[in-house]
């Protein structure tokens, strides 16, 4: 089988409905003890990256059990914070985070290649570690541009390659040998964590992910900063 057949055979929505639904319950766990907690931090950054603003109104699609969602509304404060995933399953923890934390959130179940919120409706539009998973990523680009007012932003975070050639050895050992058997372990699924390290492997970095941010017309400004030695990557795109 070659990588293109099997790239879209992973990307088969209902297939990737699935495993999230099968992770779901642990889903937090096993973040928290693959990296170390060191994904609050990126998300956290990607919030300050974004230019959030108290009363800013913002769509976060992909949103899990809701990190990022809770990340920005304590960021923006009265401002209006909307939590969307394709998965109901992953969405069902998520209102019980986010008043733990005093937070009114907004959860839905949406796929964000067909987002069901009028043109121009919010000042940001986030995905993290979700645009990889999307039949179509440059769809989903610009159908989160079309919700997001002119001069608002869209922003990606997701995992791609590492470039430091000492850490790349180092890590890629680790997410190939290392990381489907502890997510396997804490939530059962090995084949899921198998598909992370796989997606994160091939899917498209650095400028690459620029040039198709670029291709879909969408943006007058595409940037890019790199996180932990290149584990990670937050993308910012300003909309026309």
């Amino acid at each position: 089988m070659n990588m293109n057949t099997s790239s879209q055979q992973q990307r088969d929505p209902e297939k990737i409905r699935s495993m999230f639904s099968k992770v779901a319950a642990n889903y937090d766990r096993a973040n928290s003890v693959l990296s170390m907690g060191v994904h609050h931090l990126w998300r956290k950054k990607l919030v300050q990256i974004s230019g959030a603003k108290a009363g800013d109104s913002v769509l976060d699609c992909a949103t899990g059990t809701g990190d990022l969602a809770i990340e920005f509304k304590s960021k923006v404060g009265a401002g209006r914070v909307v939590g969307t995933d394709f998965c109901l399953e992953m969405l069902i923890p998520a209102p019980a985070k986010a008043k733990a934390h005093g937070f009114d959130i907004e959860f839905k179940q949406a796929d964000a290649m067909n987002l069901q919120f009028a043109n121009q409706e919010f000042d940001l539009v986030s995905i993290s570690f979700g645009i990889r998973n999307v039949a179509n990523p440059a769809q989903a680009l610009k159908e989160m541009a079309r919700v997001t007012k002119p001069g608002g932003r869209v922003m990606v975070l997701e995992f791609g390659q590492v470039s430091l050639p000492g850490f790349a050895s180092i890590y890629n050992f680790y997410s190939n040998h290392v990381l489907p058997i502890i997510g396997g372990w804490v939530t059962g699924e090995r084949e899921a964590y198998k598909y992370l390290q796989e997606s994160s492997a091939e899917f498209p970095c650095r400028e690459n992910f620029v040039d198709l941010m670029k291709s879909t017309g969408a943006f007058t400004k595409c940037e890019y900063t790199s996180l932990t030695g290149g584990i990670a990557y937050i993308y910012k795109g300003v909309v026309g």
